[in-house]
């Protein structure tokens, strides 16, 4: 018997369309034979809708989406079961604010529902830059030096925000949207103009801006997976075009290249396995994580940040980090789905009253 699968893509978040390249190459590659695919999406207004079953390849998502005949629905309903199915599992293919931080986990915890990736803990800390760097600090993990402020902050004491900006960090620095991924929104600042300029940019996308110090190093990424054993990829380099990693690198050009494995030292390798899973406990994480980090060039390792929800279609670099440890796309798929199933039956062994 099979297996339900619930496939939530799109959602209320800048990183909508990421979530919709994500969803194709996840429908394009489950084992039909082992699972029912239930694609729900979910559209820019928050509204969840389900799509009919799809047959064969799909090639444009954007295109099915809107001419699909689709149904409203509340996500309340996710949890029957045809008599063909034994067990089923949520996976949530969202990227961003309103799926990736903690609201949608939320949900699926309420509605006792096995679901793919990091719990409500780890989603909101991993979303949130500035929290999840002071957990860090508290871990003793080592990073750049960085400023979070809010936008109420910004509007009445920018000047004051300048001066400490500038007196504790160093330009080149980089502005960023607290709770936000996928690059979107950020700058990189020379001077004082530009940072100006960041700032206002990140703020349409987040109250909580921070600023971190730019630093000289290659770029590592390291994949996780697993709840309590845990197990790591091999290590990939990213080697932008442009003057850092954007989104128009990531998604649009084509012209960035991931190096895998990274040509680093053995012993630079086993430095970042150890800090990734020291970062991936120390954020509560469960099912995957993508772990970021920096290479200086007198071989200081930082952590730069976790992704509690990386790229996920077949050419994004944590899919591809584990097709290079032996483990393909669709079979990360399976792991992914049984280690949502060994989460939930954990849970389902905590013992909730008191009654003897």
């Amino acid at each position: 018997m099979k297996t339900k699968l619930h496939l939530l893509f799109g959602g209320k978040s800048a990183e909508h369309q990421v979530s919709l390249q994500t969803a194709k190459a996840v429908m394009n590659a489950v084992d039909k034979d082992r699972y029912n695919i239930q694609p729900l999406f979910i559209d820019e207004k928050g509204g969840w809708n389900k799509v009919p079953a799809i047959d064969g390849k799909v090639t444009d998502i954007q295109h099915l989406i809107e001419t699909t005949d689709q149904t409203a629905v509340s996500p309340l309903t996710l949890n029957k079961l045809e008599e063909t199915e034994t067990n089923q599992v949520v996976f949530p293919l969202l990227h961003g604010p309103n799926g990736e931080d903690g609201t949608v986990q939320g949900l699926l915890e309420l509605l006792d529902l096995p679901y793919v990736g990091n719990g409500v803990l780890a989603s909101s800390t991993g979303m949130d830059k500035i929290t999840m760097k002071a957990i860090f600090a508290q871990a003793g993990l080592p990073q750049v030096r960085y400023i979070g402020f809010l936008h109420k902050e910004w509007e009445e004491n920018q000047d004051t925000l300048v001066q400490q900006i500038e007196s504790e960090l160093n330009y080149p620095c980089f502005v960023k949207p607290a709770n936000l991924g996928s690059s979107v929104g950020i700058s990189k600042c020379n001077n004082r103009e530009t940072l100006d300029e960041a700032v206002r940019e990140a703020l349409q996308y987040d109250r909580k801006i921070i600023v971190e110090q730019g630093v000289d190093a290659r770029e590592i990424e390291m994949g996780v997976i697993g709840n309590d054993d845990l197990a790591c990829s091999v290590a990939g380099e990213i080697v932008a075009s442009t003057e850092f990693y954007d989104y128009q690198s990531k998604y649009e050009d084509g012209n960035t290249g991931l190096i895998i494995p990274a040509d680093i030292p053995e012993e630079s390798y086993d430095q970042m396995q150890q800090m990734a899973k020291h970062a991936y406990r120390s954020l509560d994480c469960s099912g995957l994580a993508r772990m970021d980090f920096f290479l200086t060039k007198d071989g200081e390792v930082l952590v730069n940040e976790v992704n509690t929800m990386p790229g996920f279609t077949p050419f994004s670099m944590f899919p591809l980090l584990w097709k290079h440890s032996g483990l393909d796309y669709p079979a990360l798929i399976n792991r992914l789905v049984e280690l949502a199933l060994e989460k939930h039956q954990e849970k389902m062994n905590i013992r909730y009253t008191m009654d003897e």
